[in-house]
């Protein structure tokens, strides 16, 4: 056992003597189901990659080329697309190579950088949404005021904003893990890394990494959600003070693809949440949630998107039948 565990981990060790660091974890995939099975599920995961690489692509290129979707709606959209395209290839691609070849491990310093990607690239993704609420509320309710509140320049702060916020917040989490002892079972019960689960290897006091981990969780993505909500309340409220129902089914019609976005990504992310705050050894219920929060968004999005905004719809029927002729 003992010579086992120094080939798996292959660790340093700290100046008084106990393990530190493992050379690699190793990801179990879905717990419970066989080699065979999760074979068979990388073909569906690469094709979920295709669908999520080319729609978030599309819709970013179209975005860029046709000068009239140069809007603050559209824009953030580029920024969501963006977002998605690239985190989407942070986690489905090395998911696909655990299914088909069956390895599990990943290196001690890559699992941190997966893990740091996936959870700042998540609250990059949060803050567009918000901003996308915001976009939405000034666009309904102070529809004169639109185009001199989001301007080309506030557009752009307001992504430079969510990737700064993204990235500072989520930075301390490599550290904080790095100086964590890692002495019980190196095996993470994800296809890929997550904060949550790499604290739980650890025999060291774990404290800092729970309060930090919650206070972020709690100031970004629970911030955001809170201020999305409020937003829709206020949306909610001035169409239903428009005069004709046609007129506010209209105004609300444009709120529907970033509502679809909104639940697709908070519903799991509340979910995962909670099921992880109450504690206990990670189930397939957690394995689930964390696929759906991680791998739905990319691949639901641009369908949305594409198939509710009139203006990316027609250009992409455009291509196709130019590509037919």
């Amino acid at each position: 056992m003992q010579t086992l565990l120094s080939l798996v981990c292959q660790s340093i060790t700290t100046p008084n003597g106990s393990l530190a660091h493992p050379a690699h974890f190793l990801l179990v995939g879905i717990p419970g189901l066989g080699p065979n099975t999760h074979f068979w599920l990388a073909f569906p995961l690469c094709f979920m990659y295709a669908v999520a690489t080319l729609g978030n692509l599309a819709i970013v290129l179209i975005i860029r080329v046709e000068r009239r979707l140069h809007e603050p709606m559209y824009l953030f959209l580029a920024m969501l697309s963006t977002i998605d395209l690239v985190l989407s290839s942070v986690t489905m691609p090395k998911m696909a190579s655990l299914f088909l070849t069956g390895i599990q491990e990943i290196e001690f310093n890559i699992c941190l950088t997966q893990m740091f990607l996936i959870h700042a690239l998540s609250a990059m993704e949060s803050a567009v949404l918000l901003a996308m609420a915001f976009d939405r509320f000034v666009a309904i309710c102070y529809p004169l005021r639109h185009a001199s509140v989001l301007t080309g320049p506030t557009v752009a702060k307001i992504g430079l904003a969510s990737l700064a916020r993204g990235f500072v917040f989520f930075f301390p989490l490599p550290f904080l893990l790095k100086r964590l002892s890692y002495c019980r079972t190196h095996t993470v019960t994800h296809s890929f890394c997550l904060h949550q689960d790499i604290m739980k290897l650890s025999c060291t006091d774990t404290k800092v990494n729970v309060v930090y981990g919650l206070f972020i969780i709690l100031s970004v993505m629970g911030v955001d959600s809170l201020f999305i909500g409020f937003s829709y309340i206020l949306i909610l409220r001035a169409v239903l003070e428009l005069s004709t129902r046609g007129a506010a089914l209209k105004a609300f019609n444009t709120c529907i693809s970033h509502l679809c976005a909104v639940l697709v990504f908070y519903v799991p992310l509340i979910g995962l949440s909670v099921v992880h705050r109450l504690g206990g050894p990670t189930s397939l219920v957690h394995v689930v949630m964390a696929n759906i929060y991680l791998l739905l968004p990319p691949v639901v999005n641009p369908i949305v998107y594409g198939a509710k905004t009139k203006e990316i719809r027609s250009r992409v029927i455009h291509m196709f039948s130019q590509d037919g002729r």
